[in-house]
């Protein structure tokens, strides 16, 4: 008969070896250089270099203008809307047309970050994303142009839907929202970049040059995306706990290989025998593709329903999309307008500078403020509809100026109090949900602010400027769609919001959770196959 405390001793050196195996794995597979800050760094590049794209295509220098003639003097039509003959409508439908791809593949790329390396999807996404870009620049026609606009949404969706909760999960706890606020303000940074880029290149080189040194930009991080190991978002437990089962199977398995070998030649046939029969029955099934799609699907629509009950988020979303029907024609429409309005010659300069200015420390400042006011849902949307308010009364004031360096000063400022909103409207999407539905939550929310936002923004603005032929006054009908989105936000104040960010989700599993969860199983097993053992005679391989 075996001696039951020298069994108990051999499952627990099972045990100790499972869990020593299992840390030392996840600790070789931590990459030492790949800081947070490393990885914020990188995340700001990557959506600087993306919204460089949407002001270079924005600018005079890319965009273009038809030919003018005015008293006899004619001016020679330039960039794209010169060199296809375009309408400003067809020119607002090109910074809209990411939105195509961008609506398609963000619930893909979601749902795919709970089963895929979602650095990977960022580098399959980027590389799509270089390719169209560089398309652009080879475009020979407007439908040409138009395809390549929406394969760049494609590149976008895999990106910002799955960079913020990256951010969030390994910024300081005191300093989320300016973490986040940091990301965030590279898009008013790039756009504004994206004008003096396009404005320079653009009439110095070519409209086409512009897009081609974009994708040259963008390539590196592409490949970065492919090459860079994984990391744990928050949330997910990915392959950890198969890793885990697989580690401890792996450790009991040489223990069980090491005491077989100690037995009888007669024991040892019984105990191969009885673990190649274990193996077969218990080796689990690969699931069919089918049935992989549905189970996807069936996730999905759960998320879903999730996000769409969820009163906060929905509210937190509709304030966003107002804001961003109005942000999105500045940033388009803006080099422009005041072009037309104040007759600037290098509204592309002015523009640009401005944008960069007020977007770097309004949205650092939104982020801070929140931070410093401690960052909860409703400092959030109080801090959201202030800003908003009176950012829209500055801007609507300035366009109501006829000089131009006093609309140039009371805009700057309305500029500044509206970039303030990007950290907290952003830190809702994060902190409104369980971890697990950060990534569909942002993605839904960026498809949300772009579909209803400067989507139709663009055109309708184009619509109406072609109406009306007057740019102040379709600039204060753009403008006073602010104070909605405002309104909105300060309802939120007043609803029931809680932080979910440490909220446990069905798909996350601790470190503790895995060996607590797997170690007991072993015990039982050799509980099990003790009392079975009372009839026959024990081996090793039984009793592990």
């Amino acid at each position: 008969m075996a001696n039951p405390q020298h069994e108990e001793e051999e499952s627990k050196s099972v045990v100790s070896i499972a869990s020593t195996s299992l840390r030392k794995s996840r600790k070789s597979k931590r990459p030492s250089w790949f800081t947070p800050k490393r990885l914020l760094l990188i995340f700001c590049l990557i959506n600087l270099v993306n919204y460089v794209d949407r002001g270079a295509i924005s600018s005079n220098g890319v965009n273009g203008n038809l030919p003018i003639c005015r008293n006899g003097k004619c001016k020679p039509a330039t960039g794209i809307q010169g060199h296809f003959l375009l309408n400003n409508f067809s020119v607002g439908c090109l910074s809209s047309a990411f939105m195509v791809g961008l609506l398609v593949a963000s619930p893909i790329f979601a749902a795919l970050a709970k089963s895929v390396n979602p650095f990977k999807l960022i580098g399959v996404g980027l590389s799509i994303w270089t390719f169209a870009v560089t398309g652009c620049g080879f475009s020979f026609n407007f439908l040409s142009i138009l395809i390549c606009r929406m394969l760049v949404g494609v590149g976008e969706a895999s990106f910002i839907s799955l960079a913020a909760p990256f951010i969030d999960d390994n910024a300081p706890a005191a300093q989320k929202t300016l973490w986040l606020s940091t990301f965030y303000m590279c898009i008013p940074s790039g756009y504004a970049l994206g004008y003096v880029y396009g404005g320079l290149v653009g009439t110095t080189l070519s409209w086409r040059a512009a897009f081609w040194g974009e994708g040259i930009l963008m390539l590196p991080f592409a490949i970065l995306g492919f090459v860079m190991k994984p990391l744990r978002m928050k949330g997910f437990k990915h392959d950890e706990s198969n890793e885990a089962l697989t580690v401890q199977e792996t450790a009991v398995s040489e223990v069980q290989g090491t005491d077989t070998c100690a037995l009888n030649p007669k024991d040892r046939a019984v105990s191969m025998k009885e673990d190649v029969t274990n193996s077969t029955i218990h080796k689990p099934s690969k699931p069919k593709i089918a049935t992989k799609i549905k189970n996807h699907l069936s996730r999905f629509m759960k998320d879903m329903k999730d996000l769409l009950v969820d009163k906060v988020y929905v509210v937190n979303v509709l304030g966003y999309v107002a804001y961003n029907f109005v942000i999105g024609s500045y940033s388009y429409w803006g080099p422009k307008a005041g072009y037309n309005i104040y007759h600037m010659t290098n509204a592309d300069m002015i523009f640009g500078g401005i944008t960069i200015v007020c977007g770097i420390l309004g949205t650092l400042a939104g982020g801070f403020l929140l931070d410093f006011m401690s960052n909860t849902m409703s400092n959030s949307f109080k801090l959201l509809s202030t800003a908003t308010l009176f950012g829209a009364i500055l801007c609507f004031g300035a366009f109501c100026l006829k000089n131009m360096y006093g609309f140039l000063a009371l805009f700057a400022v309305g500029q500044l109090l509206l970039f303030a909103t990007q950290g907290p409207v952003n830190f809702v999407c994060l902190h409104c949900v369980k971890p697990s539905l950060r990534p569909l939550s942002m993605a839904i929310s960026t498809v949300a602010i772009h579909i209803f936002g400067d989507v139709p923004s663009s055109p309708l603005v184009g619509v109406v400027q072609d109406h009306i032929q007057n740019w102040r006054s379709t600039a204060l009908i753009l403008t006073s769609v602010l104070i909605p989105a405002a309104a909105i936000w300060f309802t939120a104040i007043f609803m029931d919001s809680v932080d979910r960010y440490d909220e446990e989700s069905d798909d996350e599993e601790s470190d503790d959770e895995i060996e607590t969860t797997e170690m007991p199983s072993l015990e039982e097993k050799k509980t099990e196959k003790t009392t079975e053992s009372a009839a026959q005679p024990v081996t090793y391989s039984t009793v592990v």
